[in-house]
């Protein structure tokens, strides 16, 4: 089973849940306060790309201006 990464807007929480495909889209209750205020989110990953001392790995990801670490798009010259 996949494991989907979810959010609860109740507290802000953000938590990993294993769920089959057909039910990856219903609510899941949050773990941190129960509600059922939860949204699946949208995760972003990175298979392979060159290491470098440039700087084209940064803080254990590899940067492509998506992953929300706050550099500007192309820093990298991933994307």
């Amino acid at each position: 089973m996949p494991i989907y990464e979810f959010h609860c807007d109740a507290c802000d929480h953000t938590f990993d849940h294993m769920t089959s495909m057909s039910n990856r889209d219903e609510k899941t209750t949050c773990p941190k306060c129960n509600s059922k205020k939860t949204g699946r989110k949208l995760s972003v990953v990175t298979v392979g790309g060159p290491t470098s001392s440039t700087g084209s790995q940064s803080g254990g990801h590899t940067h492509s201006g998506m992953c929300g670490c706050g550099k500007r798009p192309g820093s990298c010259g991933m994307n």
